[in-house]
């Protein structure tokens, strides 16, 4: 879509407008059951093949809708399932990493039954915002010899670089100050390498982010607060639709994330990385109210992605 602003376009446009953007080579969607007919009518009529999708999932009450949904993306063609897994538990309490660890082992299980393989994706509101929990979870599931595969998503991460009110809001101030945990990806130890270079990462959202990222202030969720801000413009957007300027060197940290991950991918031979899908969202604590193109962003932030591969190959 262009924008929340204007009404969405129908399945038979949005499949068009990816093929004949000329950058893309799948679409990311986990449709619900009845609308699995019109997308895989809309794959085949344009080409474009159905690679990934995802949803979120709220332990001790999702269970069975994650098999459905694996079960979805086998039959859509897909080879991963982007797998939230909400922070609560459905009984009102934070989840525990043995908890998480044990739906990730069932949830590989299924994804191995299908054919379609979940990957535990870094979000907010999800148990993985507090990013050390990430390799504590990995720890727990390879111990049973089955290996930890996980979305990378580091605009919830770059956003909270200098930003002590995300970082105290899920718990992460502490480690951030006191060195234990390394946000900037220029420096040595930074989480994202960690995850790059321990070979976690099977799947990418690339939505930009820059360090402190203006929070959403034209759109407010139901409490009133307003939106957290992970995600800014890949290009500079028209006069109106900031509240701030445009400032493209903003973006490096977060550019910098994705050159250390084709490089890695460009350089290892078991890297497992399978695809990155571009991610520009309407959403509340994204870019509603703005009235920037989401898919004019994509299809930049797309083009850069096949040059800086083009860099890494290079370069490897």
């Amino acid at each position: 879509m262009n924008t929340d602003q204007h009404p969405r376009p129908d399945l038979d446009t949005r499949f068009r407008m990816v093929k004949e953007s000329g950058v893309y080579d799948y679409y990311d969607k986990t449709p619900p059951p009845d609308e699995v007919d019109a997308y895989l009518a809309a794959s085949e009529k344009y080409q474009v093949p159905i690679r990934a999708g995802g949803w979120f999932y709220c332990l001790g009450q999702d269970e069975a809708l994650l098999k459905q949904n694996l079960q979805i993306g086998a039959r859509l063609g897909s080879t991963v399932h982007n797998t939230q897994v909400l922070s609560q538990h459905a009984e009102g309490r934070p989840v525990s990493d043995d908890e998480v660890a044990a739906f990730y082992l069932q949830a590989a299980e299924w994804g191995e039954q299908t054919g379609c393989l979940p990957t535990f994706e870094v979000h907010i509101n999800m148990w993985s915002e507090q990013f050390l929990r990430v390799n504590r979870v990995a720890d727990l599931v390879e111990r049973h010899g089955v290996p930890f595969r996980m979305t990378l998503d580091h605009s919830h991460v770059i956003y909270k670089m200098d930003n002590p009110e995300e970082q105290a809001r899920c718990g992460i101030q502490q480690d951030v100050e006191n060195g234990k945990l390394v946000l900037d990806p220029f420096k040595q130890g930074n989480i994202c390498s960690q995850w790059i270079e321990r070979g976690l990462i099977w799947h990418t959202h690339a939505r930009a982010a820059v360090p402190d990222n203006p929070k959403n202030l034209r759109a407010r969720h139901p409490d009133g607060s307003v939106g957290r801000g992970v995600q800014y413009p890949f290009i500079e957007p028209a006069p109106g639709q900031m509240d701030e300027p445009w400032v493209e060197s903003r973006l490096e940290p977060w550019k910098q994330v994705v050159r250390a991950l084709l490089q890695y991918h460009a350089t290892t031979k078991q890297s497992p990385l399978k695809q990155i899908s571009t991610e520009f969202i309407p959403n509340t604590d994204y870019g509603e109210g703005y009235g920037y193109s989401l898919f004019d962003n994509s299809v930049a932030c797309a083009k850069w992605l096949r040059s800086s591969w083009d860099e890494a190959v290079q370069l490897a």
